[in-house]
């Protein structure tokens, strides 16, 4: 069976006035649509809310995304959207909790955040052609609020550079999460939004915690936030994917907040037996789509560990 991950995909702002113009809140989903809906399950980071009820709490930073958009993510394809990231909270609790319902009743399985810490921890399982998958994601950036036993938020780990230093009390609860997680499913995928914006070079505590997370039972580590494609770590025979890149995003300042990688994942029973690269560049109307020859090269060349992916 297949698992596709794409990166961060932000359907508000700049993208959402260039959408709404088209006359379709989902319009740069489309030319990748029938591409992500082939896959068994697709998984990508929703790094924006659908509802704006409250004050925005990040100024012109705060992402809210018109629920419509919902539709347009079940079309291409998407299963499960981690809501762990530093975006989920922009417009408060209110706005979280309501995302995180939308995100549900649209068909499509949130992972990450909730109207409590039992339910930002809830991990999903997915089950597909025989094979029960396991997703949990934190956020390692701040800004959205960690949840309590009474209050919504995302769930949460520090660590550099932004919300550290890495406490290892927290790192262990994590590990048991995800050994309980493995337990009752075949494969483990981990969704951590963390690292530093704008670089290639994942922070030692990503390469720190991506190795626990291994070690604790995870098949595959897949992270976000630095908006470049990041470093592939190996560690015991199996891999940390640091940064995807942007899916989705308006930030058209430089080269490479347009570019990204689609990760293609071939589970047999519970291991993972291929994967495949496909690198994309981010048109003006935000909508990521394949390239090939000296430009798929430039952004493959990113990942200096792509040939320790099995083929």
């Amino acid at each position: 069976m297949t698992v596709t991950v794409v990166g961060d995909i932000m359907l508000g702002r700049g993208v959402s006035d260039v959408a709404q113009a088209a006359g379709d809140p989902s319009a740069p989903l489309r030319p990748m649509a029938g591409r992500l809906a082939r896959a068994d399950i697709t998984v990508g980071n929703l790094e924006s809310t659908l509802s704006s009820y409250g004050p925005a709490r990040q100024g012109d930073d705060s992402f809210a995304a018109p629920p419509a958009v919902v539709a347009g993510l079940r079309t291409a394809g998407f299963d499960v959207l981690s809501l762990a990231n530093n975006h989920t909270g922009d417009y408060g609790p209110r706005a979280l909790v309501e995302t995180v319902r939308r995100v549900r009743a649209g068909g499509i399985a949130p992972v990450g955040a909730g109207r409590d810490r039992a339910a930002a921890w809830r991990p999903v399982v997915v089950e597909q052609a025989g094979v029960r998958v396991g997703f949990v994601a934190f956020n390692a950036i701040g800004e959205t609020y960690r949840p309590g036993t009474d209050s919504p938020g995302a769930a949460s780990l520090r660590m550099s550079p932004r919300t550290g230093p890495l406490r290892p009390s927290e790192l262990r609860r994590l590990q048991q999460r995800v050994r309980a997680l493995a337990t009752h499913t075949d494969a483990v995928l981990v969704l951590p939004h963390w690292g530093d914006q704008y670089t290639h070079e994942p922070v030692p505590d990503q390469r720190r915690v991506g190795r626990a997370l291994l070690d604790a039972g995870a098949t595959i580590v897949v992270g976000g936030h630095p908006h470049w494609v990041q470093d592939v770590q190996r560690h015991r025979g199996r891999f940390v994917v640091h940064s995807l890149g942007n899916f989705v995003f308006d930030m058209d300042f430089m080269t490479e907040t347009q570019q990204g990688i689609v990760l293609d994942l071939t589970l047999r029973g519970g291991e993972l037996v291929r994967t495949r690269l496909t690198p994309y560049v981010i048109g003006t109307d935000f909508a990521p789509r394949p390239v090939r020859g000296v430009t798929a090269g430039e952004i493959l060349a990113d990942i200096d560990g792509r040939d320790l992916l099995p083929r």
